[in-house]
């Protein structure tokens, strides 16, 4: 039996992360969670770590394909925060993010981390951005440094 698994650490991974600038107070914490889950478990060097800002998550689908098309990084992740408010406003922003980014990550063939919250409340967004629920920004990170190294053992062994 031939098993497949990626692990966190590569020192060598090139990772971008995309940040949208709306709640920035949110989403400061998952960018803080994001960079330090690549530094510290991911062994990743902070030279090879690029940030980008855009200014909502509405705008991260169309940011990280152009990052992708550079062909520069092995992995992208996604950070944002959309909270539900009283408009169907929501479930656009949220919806067309996520099927956005999904849509760069196979047409590209990049892993594409989705770091993108979607709660109900501020308090939801707080606590998965570092307090009770853990931060989501570090865990997509490290999703990211995961697949960068299960694709190349894929590759590896086609």
């Amino acid at each position: 039996m031939n098993v497949i698994e990626g692990v966190v650490t590569n020192r060598d991974a090139c990772v971008v992360i995309a940040i949208a600038r709306f709640n920035t107070f949110i989403n400061n914490s998952l960018l803080e969670g994001a960079i330090d889950a690549l530094k510290r478990f991911g062994q990743v060097q902070e030279k090879n770590i690029t940030v980008v800002w855009v200014p909502g998550a509405y705008e991260l689908p169309l940011t990280v394909q152009e990052l992708a098309n550079t062909k520069r990084y092995d992995a992208i992740v996604a950070l944002g925060t959309v909270i539900r408010g009283g408009t169907p406003h929501f479930e656009y922003v949220a919806g067309e993010c996520s099927s956005g980014l999904a849509k760069v990550a196979m047409n590209h063939s990049i892993p594409v981390a989705f770091g993108v919250l979607t709660t109900e409340s501020i308090e939801q967004a707080i606590e998965r951005a570092g307090t009770k629920a853990g931060n989501k920004g570090a865990e997509a990170a490290l999703a990211a440094l995961e697949m960068i190294n299960v694709i190349k053992a894929i590759r590896a062994d086609s």
